[in-house]
């Protein structure tokens, strides 16, 4: 009696055998194991239990409600699988092509709810509940929904507006209305979240970053002028100070890393300051983070062409005139 069910038992740990090799071996291919997770195991032990459920004879009835069931479990676990697929070949594509499409949260978790959804759709068919009077109800019902989750909503779609705009993508540098600024590193559902050059992370909602003034270091394109305010004594010689300055910003725009080669820098008398005549040097970065460096490296290599030159940086001097006390 026993000898006849010892090839069912041993079914059992089928299921067990496949996780185990799944935990084991498969684990460490990440491909595999992003998109196949636990599916294997799951497959294999409805396959059990359907070998099972034939051996064991069952009623009609109760044959009816098993075969649902097993296919209703195999349907959504095949969306599970189509919906981490597709989420792994968008974000393979975004990636891909960075500067068109970002590959941010929002766009992957739609397109995996939506996948789920239509998973959800047809495993109601196939165990025969009609779709109709579902989504009757949820058209009604839509409504209170709309109205308790008013704020996610509006989340959710600022951020599909910022993502079909095309005006703030992953990898952009912008600063926001107030102040706050750094790389933007994901678009949620619900937030947007941005790393500053300290490594701190803001979360900005979607709503308030699609209604805020946004000043977006990358738009049109990620270079940007470098305005470097400089000031020299009375008694300089202008040509010979415009001369020197342009040589020196020549210098630093060939050689350091960060600049723009082929820009030509520039200067612009501004003022006749309180103790020194100022003006602006315009050098050209590629980037945000390259301003830095640039202005780093033009202010060191300035000084010292200025010391080498005779040119003067005058520093604030004030005369105190003390008016003696009279002697009553």
């Amino acid at each position: 009696m026993i000898k006849q069910y010892l090839p069912l038992i041993g079914l059992l740990f089928v299921p067990l055998f496949v996780l185990f090799i799944e935990r084991l071996f498969l684990k460490r291919l990440r491909f595999y194991w992003d998109i196949f997770k636990f599916v294997p195991t799951l497959w294999s032990f409805l396959f059990v239990l359907y070998i099972l459920s034939e051996e064991l004879k069952l009623p009609v009835s109760l044959r009816l409600i098993k075969d649902k069931a097993l296919w209703v479990v195999f349907i959504l676990s095949l969306s599970l699988l189509t919906s981490r697929l597709v989420a792994l070949l968008l974000r393979m594509y975004m990636n891909r092509y960075r500067q068109e499409m970002p590959a941010v949260s929002l766009v992957v978790q739609a397109s995996k709810v939506l996948v789920l959804l239509v998973g959800v759709i047809i495993a109601l068919d196939k165990i025969g509940i009609a779709i109709t009077p579902i989504l009757t109800a949820l058209g009604v019902g839509g409504l209170a929904v709309a109205l308790a989750l008013r704020d996610t909503l509006e989340n959710l779609f600022a951020g599909f507006h910022v993502l079909a705009s095309g005006q703030i993508k992953v990898g952009d540098y912008i600063r926001l209305e107030g102040g706050e600024e750094g790389f933007v590193e994901d678009i949620t559902w619900r937030n947007t979240v941005i790393r500053q050059p300290s490594n701190n992370l803001i979360i900005v909602p979607n709503s308030k970053l699609s209604s805020s003034i946004v000043i977006n270091f990358h738009k049109p394109d990620s270079e940007l002028a470098v305005i470097v305010p400089v000031g020299v004594s009375y008694d300089s010689d202008l040509e010979k100070v415009e001369r020197i300055t342009i040589e020196v910003a020549k210098e630093v725009q060939r050689e350091v890393e960060g600049a723009v080669p082929d820009f030509e820098p520039f200067i612009r008398y501004t003022a006749f300051g309180d103790f020194s005549i100022n003006f602006n040097v315009i050098l050209r970065a590629k980037d945000v983070p390259s301003q830095h460096v640039l202005r780093h490296e033009f202010i060191k290599r300035l000084k010292r062409r200025y010391e080498e030159e005779g040119i003067k940086i005058p520093f604030p001097i004030r005369e105190v005139y003390l008016r003696p006390l009279s002697k009553e």
